[in-house]
């Protein structure tokens, strides 16, 4: 632990002696990023989906996804995300697909993808990592 501290502090000298004066923050850093996570659970009712997301760390909420299958993940769903206060968010037609052991996931708006992610089952939910798509 003490190492660690002084090799820490060894390294800022170093910056503010170099004369750096920008030092980013990793909290900063991930703010430009264009990387988000959902956690989807089964819901209580036969083909949907309980969502638990974020984006970028910054953005984060709940949401619904309906009419996909009985049965597994892969299916085509309607999903709907609202933020931490239940305000409505934004909304997307979701395919989630099997790709081996991992699964492909796309989120549509008017049949265009907007966000393309990859995925795996953890415990009994499907772990999603996505990211916006540009035009």
């Amino acid at each position: 632990m003490l190492r660690s501290i002084i090799i820490t502090a060894a390294l800022m000298g170093f910056c503010l002696v170099s004369g750096s004066t920008s030092v980013v923050m990793a909290s900063e850093a991930h703010k430009a990023l264009n990387i988000g996570f959902v956690l989807y659970t089964k819901g209580s009712a036969p083909g949907t989906l309980n969502a638990r997301w974020t984006y970028q760390n910054v953005y984060s909420g709940k949401g619904m996804a309906t009419g996909g299958p009985k049965d597994g993940f892969p299916g085509h769903y309607h999903v709907r995300y609202y933020d931490e206060q239940g305000k409505f968010s934004d909304e997307y037609d979701l395919i989630i697909e099997r790709a081996g052991v991992f699964y492909n996931a796309s989120w549509l708006t008017d049949g265009k993808v907007s966000a393309a992610g990859v995925g795996m089952e953890v415990g009994k939910g499907l772990a999603v990592g996505w990211r916006r798509v540009a035009d």
